[in-house]
């Protein structure tokens, strides 16, 4: 586990037990992050505000929803992906339209990751069954809620959170690591 895990993970835990100053540290190093991410995501510099307060108040409204066993960056960074995409979205609705070819040299280059991760991943994918396969694709790569994933697949929430957790294990044992890097948990 990372050490931003841990220490997000701290925090809102105890947050979570009505620490308030723990829950304005991990607002306080949380909110540069979740910028960051929205300022990505949004392929523009308005409305960032406007998102970051949508996504902190998700947050603070769906902190329960958190569950402590989990890694908290994941749970957060999912927040901010959903409020920045519905932002997008209505901004599309009813928003100025602008030409790709007037921003393209701003838009994000999403090549500067391994370029090897999705390969890997998917060689990782192939060595374990395909049940659980598609559950961490769903889950874990495309972002979905355990919930969806069991409507879709016919199985509870709670087995999908189990089914993801087991193949996650596998994953990292077939990977030659039982501690993920940053990157592959973020």
């Amino acid at each position: 586990m990372t050490d931003r895990n841990e220490r997000w993970g701290d925090l809102l835990r105890r947050a979570n037990r009505g620490e308030a100053e723990a829950y304005a540290r991990f607002l306080g190093e949380a909110a540069p992050v979740i910028r960051t991410i929205v300022r990505g995501r949004s392929g523009s510099e308005t409305g960032v505000e406007d998102i970051v307060q949508e996504v902190l108040l998700a947050v603070h409204a769906k902190r329960h929803t958190w569950r402590e066993t989990d890694p908290v960056t994941p749970w957060l960074y999912a927040i901010a992906r959903y409020k920045s995409a519905d932002a997008v979205r209505s901004r599309g609705r009813g928003g100025a339209q602008v030409p790709l070819d007037d921003v393209a040299e701003r838009l994000a280059d999403d090549s500067g990751g391994d370029p090897t991760a999705a390969r890997d991943l998917g060689r990782l994918l192939d060595e374990i069954d395909d049940r659980s396969a598609r559950i961490v694709r769903a889950v874990g790569v495309e972002g979905e809620s355990a919930g969806e994933v069991g409507a879709r697949l016919g199985m509870s929430e709670g087995a999908v959170r189990v089914a993801y957790h087991r193949a996650m294990n596998r994953l990292r044992k077939l990977a030659g690591t039982e501690d993920m890097t940053e990157e592959t948990k973020e």
